[in-house]
């Protein structure tokens, strides 16, 4: 029944008693005697808890539902709000529950072609640097070594000086390209990739540990790759922001998919604050269908799971 009928009926049911208990054996007197203002107030007073009992129970639905409208997050998908209530408040949370539905459904397509596209501009960066940058620097090195034999003796400390500032530049860009396109990840697969991302972070002041079997369920190239980059923003916010000097990445199998922990000895999450990696790790579990959880490590330092379910790829 809708709001609406609930209060006309508790209304009109108090009105037909009233009248037909003025028509029948109650009377007013005037003036107004004790007995009879007692009746006429009591029946009053009936009314109104009535009706208010009627509008409580009536609303209670719509004050759900606002909290979980200000609670809503597309990047925490949760259960919806229950549909209760009157036909009114009953319509309105199902088309709230479509809505977001809806919502969570077009975020993930639009976050999907964004993250395909970041990517691919990713590897068309990361192949510019190695083949166009990466070798403009190698000739460089080449022709200071040829400097380098033909200078005299005061010179040569100033060229060699240039040949390791370069030789560190022609690194640092391999290793920018590398962070940028894994190629280890679609040579080797995620189990050498996990391994070199963590060598790679031990040469940073940090000191990381693995514990990635070499047997895995089979996954997809799409999970593979999350399951990367989850791993790599987390060991680059404690290499940022945590203090942390030891870190670990676990990749293990579990009952409905596999799990990967990263976790740090560092000085933990700042309470209620999320960067732009965080949001990126979670847009990038939900294209997959995972679950990213990020907490206290038992010790010190901060926890990062991502679970992915058997659903999202593994095993498939």
């Amino acid at each position: 029944m809708s709001l609406f009928w609930r209060i006309f009926s508790l209304n009109a049911t108090g009105l037909v008693a009233a009248a037909a208990l003025l028509l029948g054996p109650v009377t007013v007197s005037t003036p107004v005697l004790p007995n009879e203002a007692l009746v006429v107030v009591a029946g009053l007073a009936a009314l109104l808890v009535g009706n208010a009992v009627v509008l409580r129970i009536g609303l209670a639905p719509l004050q759900r539902l606002g909290r979980a409208m200000a609670t809503a997050d597309l990047l925490h998908p949760g259960p919806r709000a229950p549909v209760a209530g009157p036909a009114e408040a009953a319509a309105l949370i199902t088309t709230y529950n479509t809505m977001l539905d809806r919502l969570e459904s077009e975020r993930a397509t639009s976050a999907a072609r964004a993250l395909s596209a970041q990517e691919r501009e990713r590897r068309r960066i990361a192949r510019e640097l190695h083949d166009e940058v990466g070798q403009t620097l190698t000739a460089v090195l080449l022709q200071l070594k040829r400097v380098a034999d033909r200078a005299p003796e005061e010179l040569r400390e100033e060229v060699g000086q240039a040949q390791e500032a370069t030789r560190s530049g022609l690194d640092e860009i391999r290793r920018v390209a590398r962070r940028l396109r894994p190629g280890v990840l679609e040579e080797l697969g995620l189990a050498s990739a996990l391994r070199s991302l963590a060598a790679e972070f031990s040469t940073r002041g940090l000191a990381v540990r693995h514990q990635v079997p070499g047997e895995l369920p089979p996954l997809t190239e799409e999970v593979e790759l999350v399951l990367y980059r989850v791993a790599q923003e987390g060991l680059t916010n404690t290499v940022r922001h945590s203090g942390a000097d030891r870190a670990e990445i676990r990749l293990r199998p579990v009952a409905d998919g596999v799990e990967l922990l990263v976790r740090d000895n560092g000085t933990g999450l700042e309470e209620g604050r999320e960067g732009s990696g965080i949001r990126g790790m979670r847009e990038r579990a939900l294209l997959i269908g995972a679950a990213l959880s990020l907490g206290p490590a038992p010790e010190r330092g901060t926890d990062v799971r991502l679970r992915v379910p058997l659903t999202s790829g593994a095993g498939s």
